[in-house]
């Protein structure tokens, strides 16, 4: 049984499992990222994967972008600060490891474990999206992640589906992640006097009749309706898959959604609208980390064999 380590660095936490090929998690640690220090981050996740006990052919890095996935280094993502910026990771932590490591996207590769093994298995066009402090997304074609050409394609984060909506950090006024994500939903109903702690609490005044509430939920059902209709017209995907905490914690948020995108679409595209919420939960990110090791080891194996270089 071949093993993979699978790290998922986020702005607040980092996680590391060991993953079977069967993608099984076999060991697990999260501990809190140093956002300011990428090198002591470094030399924790070294420390934590030579504690464990299986041995790993190859790692699997999953990043918040933006990502040079051409260099395999982070750019600019806005929670983590200082040297993280521009820092070649994948090359830093396979000189610590001296075993391969493969470098993608947080939403790219929670998409990318929903094609491989999750709502999307033997799907053709799988279409993901990440609705929780942000607002991410990922394509897959063929079990192949769909990079764009300058490997930005699916920074979504700043689509405009509100003109002149509000705004949050570096988020352009009305861009879809300062409507719809659980963080925008927050501060909105903060913003309108409301005292909340997250968006599950705005939908619940919501559902008690509560007018600010009510509307702040609708912007964000109906905005996020608007474009996924504007996605199953211009890609035609197999399945549109939500996550996050919104997506995932909220009932029956994404069922009313997917009626309200059949409501949006040509009458004969209806019966192909298949919006569907994740299996994977918090585990997708780690799962489509080992997922690219595993892929990209079978495709170097498969073209060694065939005298490929």
């Amino acid at each position: 049984m071949k093993y993979a380590a699978a790290i998922d660095i986020g702005g607040t936490n980092t996680r590391i499992a060991i993953v079977s090929q069967d993608y099984s998690i076999t060991q697990r640690i999260q501990f809190p990222t140093d956002a300011n220090n990428p090198y002591a981050t470094m030399d924790r996740i070294v420390e934590v994967l030579s504690s464990y006990g299986h041995a790993f052919s190859g790692i699997g890095l999953s990043c918040p972008g933006p990502l040079d996935l051409k260099s395999q280094k982070i750019l600019t993502p806005p929670n983590l600060h200082g040297e993280w910026h521009h820092l070649e990771i994948a090359h830093l932590l396979q000189q610590k490891t001296n075993v391969p490591v493969y470098l993608d996207n947080d939403a790219n590769l929670a998409g990318y474990a929903e094609a491989i093994i999750g709502e999307g298995k033997d799907m053709n066009i799988v279409q993901f999206f990440t609705i929780s402090t942000g607002f991410g997304a990922g394509l897959v074609i063929n079990r192949e992640i769909v990079h764009g050409s300058h490997g930005f394609a699916n920074e979504v984060a700043n689509t405009i589906v509100m003109p002149d909506g509000p705004s949050h950090g570096d988020i352009v006024p009305g861009g879809i992640e300062a409507v719809c994500s659980g963080t925008a939903i927050e501060t909105r109903a903060r913003k309108a006097g409301l005292d909340v702690h997250h968006a599950g609490e705005v939908n619940d005044l919501a559902l008690a009749g509560n007018e600010h509430a009510s509307k702040i939920m609708l912007d964000a059902k109906v905005c996020l309706a608007n474009y996924l209709a504007g996605v199953q017209a211009y890609i035609d995907p197999d399945i549109i898959i939500l996550g996050g905490s919104v997506a995932m914690k909220i009932n029956g948020f994404v069922e009313e959604v997917e009626a309200m995108v059949k409501d949006k679409v040509y009458p004969v595209t209806r019966p192909f609208v298949n919006i569907r919420k994740s299996t994977l939960g918090e585990d997708g990110g780690l799962l489509g980390a080992a997922c690219l090791c595993f892929e990209k080891e079978h495709y170097t194996c498969k073209h060694a064999r065939n005298g490929v270089h």
